[in-house]
């Protein structure tokens, strides 16, 4: 998210400059060091964000040192007469694409504690004759960060629901094509090959015919969880549509794709899903290394799980390009 907020807080930075150079001859030029300064701690946290054990809390720091600086442009230009005042709420628009909701929450009340102290603690007087001045700062406030949060809120569950599976909680076919392309590009460097698994549930249309439905909702439900269980943190698991399943092994060679898969067959074959004793067949295939073709790889997946169904089913079948000496070697 920092990678898109980038350009967009850049941009901002801009405006605000530009807004203070016009507004120099009545306000001075003072505030524009604030800003130098906040926009260097910007350029510093993204050139060493990687580097970082724990890169949300540099964000979080340099959000708070913005924020500070902020409040004292405002009390450069006139405290709570300062027409820049209500500037402290634009850096909260970007809280919900960086922060959980107490994030959000805790960045939000800073930033009202920053108001207030700016409001009452160098004007005091003047807010308790005249509360409006901070009332409606304070309005606005919130109001931006309600509506931000709502709109980033809306932002990710929609991405959530187009790339998940909505049953399994699985990966979708949606989610694959970007996948693929960055895999592509990866082996392209690296010459590491990628394995590909494709399952199909054995006899799952008797299941729906026999027991309905919801058993076969059950049964895909269970077998998912399964699936993702026997899995590495950084290997794939896809429902790519009714009861055919995708498993993406970056770095896998055909002996390791192949020993997977067969771990998968005897832990699905090993317990009930849904209540009911169910089998998977698999296919599987690896690209050669160096250049990942996914349409070329993944026919030859499927080919192989055809011949797995042909055979008897509950069982894992490799592609015939890749000859039996290379598996039995790896």
């Amino acid at each position: 998210m920092e990678v898109r907020l980038k350009p967009v807080r850049a941009m901002s930075l801009a405006i605000i400059a530009a807004a203070l150079l016009l507004s120099g001859p009545w306000l001075g030029f003072w505030p524009l060091l604030p800003l130098v300064v906040a926009t260097a701690g910007f350029v510093i946290v993204d050139r060493k964000l990687e580097s970082f054990a724990k890169p949300e809390w540099a964000v979080a720091s340099v959000w708070v040192i913005a924020q500070v600086l902020i409040a004292g442009s405002v009390m450069l230009t006139g405290g709570l007469d300062s027409p820049v005042l209500t500037w402290l709420a634009i850096p909260v628009v970007t809280l919900g694409a960086r922060f959980n909701m107490r994030g959000v929450v805790a960045g939000a009340g800073f930033t009202a504690a920053l108001m207030m102290i700016v409001g009452y603690g160098l004007s005091y007087e003047q807010a308790v004759a005249a509360p409006q001045y901070v009332i409606a700062p304070l309005a606005l406030l919130f109001a931006i960060t309600t509506l931000s949060t709502a709109l980033m809120t809306s932002d990710l569950e929609h991405r959530q629901v187009s790339v998940m599976d909505g049953l399994t909680g699985m990966l979708n076919r949606r989610s694959l094509e970007p996948r693929v392309e960055e895999l592509s590009a990866q082996a392209a460097v690296t010459g590491e090959p990628i394995g590909l698994i494709v399952g199909d549930l054995d006899h799952f249309k008797s299941v729906n015919d026999t027991y309905g439905h919801a058993v076969g909702d059950a049964v895909l439900v269970d077998v998912a969880y399964v699936v993702r269980k026997e899995l590495r943190a950084f290997d794939l698991a896809y429902r790519l549509g009714g009861e055919e399943f995708l498993i993406v092994l970056p770095g896998a060679t055909a002996a390791e794709a192949l020993e997977v898969a067969e771990r998968l067959r005897a832990a699905i074959e090993s317990q009930p899903a849904g209540g009911l004793d169910v089998t998977m067949s698999f296919g599987v295939a690896t690209s050669g290394g160096g250049v990942f073709d996914y349409p070329e790889t993944f026919a030859a997946a499927d080919a192989a799980l055809y011949r797995a169904k042909e055979s008897g089913r509950n069982r894992v079948e490799l592609d015939g390009r890749v000859p039996v000496r290379a598996v039995a070697v790896a």
